[in-house]
């Protein structure tokens, strides 16, 4: 009996010493998504994954004065390029792994008739309009990018409240403190604003695309474990998760 309680303690404090952590940057869009695909992981593999989420080119500046991340998940692919053009991210290890959507999203009880799309923003009830900074926030981009392609910008530009990332974002229109906003189509599907609210995609052509990308960062000190969340996103049943959250994903729909 002793013999085989040491043996339980032994195996028991192999698994835990054998167990790793890894820290992952992640785009502000994948906050709906992205604690389960960490919850999966960890339930499989035993290894921890600790989730930031924010805006990417913010992310950026801080994997470039060297913040501890092992992973960098950008809801962009110039952000990553960039990293391995200064060597600060491995290299083969760029993987495009979603590309996300525009959408335009009012609470429920608003008054705005979306059919008419961005022009409902011309509407004298929309006072203040939620966009992500366009600075660092590839969706702010995509937005300011669609506005213009309408005809919107010049008049919607005044009445701006931005969100350091995608996520205020959304919570700045969800709170009230804007009467819409351009947020990602994720954040919409997510457990936060899924009965909160309605929302219209924003035409693809109106803007470039939200091609998303990663990277396995080159002064991680738990590469290997990195690499295998890395390969992990690629399942087949995280493509399908992500696509349930609005993302167009490799080998995936939307």
């Amino acid at each position: 009996m002793k013999k085989f309680q040491t043996l339980v303690v032994f195996c028991c404090w192999a698994v835990l010493a054998s167990a790793q952590e890894i820290t992952v940057a992640a785009a502000a869009d994948l906050a709906g998504v992205f604690p389960e695909v960490a919850a999966r992981f960890e339930q499989q593999t035993g290894h921890k994954v600790h989730v930031n989420f924010g805006s990417s080119g913010n992310f950026m500046l801080q994997i470039q004065n060297g913040a501890p991340f092992d992973l960098y998940f950008s809801a962009d692919v110039q952000y990553p390029q960039r990293l391995l053009e200064q060597g600060l991210a491995e290299k083969g290890s760029l993987y495009h792994y979603a590309v996300g959507r525009l959408v335009l999203w009012v609470p429920n009880g608003s008054p705005l008739d979306l059919r008419r799309g961005l022009h409902v923003l011309e509407s004298p009830q929309v006072k203040r309009i939620a966009i992500a900074n366009p600075a660092h926030a590839p969706y702010g981009r995509a937005a300011v990018e669609a506005l213009k392609h309408e005809g919107l910008y010049e008049t919607a530009q005044p009445r701006f409240v931005m969100g350091e990332n995608i996520s205020q974002t959304a919570q700045f229109v969800q709170s009230g403190n804007a009467d819409a906003g351009l947020i990602a189509l994720s954040l919409a599907l997510g457990p936060n604003m899924r009965n909160a609210g309605r929302y219209v995609l924003v035409p693809e052509a109106d803007h470039a695309p939200l091609e998303q990308a990663a990277v396995l960062l080159k002064n991680s000190k738990e590469k290997q474990t990195a690499a295998q969340f890395l390969e992990f996103v690629k399942r087949p049943e995280i493509v399908k998760l992500m696509a349930d959250y609005g993302f167009t994903v490799p080998g995936g729909k939307k």
